[in-house]
């Protein structure tokens, strides 16, 4: 990890494409100013995680309902 010391309107950039700017500074809350391309997401870490998990539940649940589906299926065919 590299750690930067940076005074308010200070930049730090990352690549070409990526501009982080010190804000505003006031208690303990920092702000920044993140610009990045269009195709480049940029989450809080927070919101990151959840939308990770949301993304395996869904897949989970889609799996859970593509057993379901053969198994009907199978039963379906016996049945014929």
């Amino acid at each position: 990890m590299l750690i930067l010391s940076r005074k308010i309107d200070q930049k730090i950039k990352i690549g070409d494409d990526i501009t982080i700017t010190l804000i505003e500074v006031h208690g303990d809350q920092v702000k920044i100013g993140v610009e990045a391309p269009k195709n480049v997401k940029v989450f809080r870490q927070e919101v990151f995680e959840a939308i990770q998990n949301e993304n395996k539940a869904a897949v989970l649940e889609e799996s859970k309902n593509n057993q379901t589906f053969e198994s009907v299926s199978a039963l379906a065919k016996l049945f014929k």
